[in-house]
């Protein structure tokens, strides 16, 4: 199938694009890598009156990496922010989780800040901006405003940015001090949309005991589903927190994908008893917490399921993440 008739538009500035957008109102659509909003399309999902093309803002197409965290264009491809060692440095879940979106072809083109206004709940980045509690910075003439990712995604695929208004970035604030993160999925194929997914944050304090600890939840409900955990392991140790009473994850012929942190088979991890049960209890609140439904790909049952083998795995990665982290900035 072809797309519906549009008008379209190629703005040479922000401010014109801005323009264009109020004019349009709810029947503009914005087109920055189009990887999702072309085939809706050509599938006659969105049917648009007009289509504003972004991609001669080069002003917008920017990785900069500030004092609290990593701020990224709305032309920032996928492949510019994976392959960002600044942007790796400072928060190490984006480069983990751009790894696991779709492929590297998709990856060259799709963009950062589309990923996110798009509001798909089985994508990676709501996710990633959720956990990290960053904000989207949202504009229309002679306004401005950041929009905290808790009260961005309003359902599913749909977000907080209202008509006539143009994404200009996004913010991931930074990892701190004796943090580690790590992100899982399962997918039919690599490169395939997740059947689940866990990303994790976890902080240790100076006696490597655990202070903070959450997670969250991919294709597990309408939105990003984010879950505080740390009321099961706060004041452990990460004993054991790499690899012991991990339980097998995906059935057979299922992609299983994930990353952790530098470190993450890290030094200094040791026994595992308590602390073990803390961070299987943690995974079990996870899988509670989730929304899951069943389709053709899978059960809700199963996608509960693997939530909670993934949370496990991804809890414990990132506090082993962070014991290697507390190493090298000691």
């Amino acid at each position: 199938m072809k797309p519906p008739p549009f008008e379209y538009h190629a703005p040479r500035s922000v401010a014109e694009a801005m323009e264009v957008l109020a004019a349009a109102g709810p029947e503009g659509k914005v087109l920055a890598g189009g990887q999702s909003l072309i085939p809706l399309l050509n599938m006659r999902l969105a049917a648009p009156g007009h289509l504003v093309d972004v991609n001669r803002l080069t002003e917008l197409d920017t990785v900069e990496v500030e004092p609290g965290g990593v701020r990224v264009g709305a032309l920032a491809r996928h492949a510019r922010v994976e392959r960002s060692a600044g942007a790796a440095a400072a928060q190490p879940l984006l480069r983990q989780a751009l790894r696991l979106v779709a492929h590297p072809v998709i990856r060259n083109r799709g963009t950062v800040v589309g990923s996110l206004v798009h509001a798909d709940p089985a994508a990676e980045l709501p996710a990633v901006l959720a956990l990290l509690g960053g904000s989207v910075r949202l504009a229309r003439p002679g306004a401005v405003r950041d929009v905290p990712a808790a009260g961005f995604f309003t359902g599913p695929l749909e977000s907080a940015a209202e008509p006539g208004e143009l994404a200009l970035s996004a913010f991931f604030p930074a990892l701190g001090p004796r943090c580690g993160t790590a992100f899982h999925e399962v997918a039919r194929r690599h490169g395939d949309y997740a059947l689940a997914g866990v990303a994790a944050l976890v902080r240790l304090d100076e006696s490597l005991r655990v202070t903070a600890a959450r997670a969250v939840c991919v294709s597990a409900g309408p939105v990003p589903v984010v879950v505080d955990v740390t009321g099961h392991v706060a004041g452990t140790s990460p004993a054991g927190a790499f690899g012991a009473g991990v339980s097998g994850a995906a059935g057979t012929g299922a992609a299983v994908s994930g990353a952790a942190g530098t470190g993450a088979a890290g030094a200094g991890i040791s026994g595992a008893g308590a602390a073990a049960d803390g961070w299987a209890a943690a995974a079990r609140a996870v899988a509670e917490r989730a929304e899951p439904e069943d389709d053709i790909h899978a059960s809700a049952a199963y996608r509960r399921h693997l939530t909670g083998v993934l949370a496990e795995r991804a809890l414990r990665e990132a506090a082993a993440s962070a014991v290697g982290d507390a190493g090298t900035r000691r």
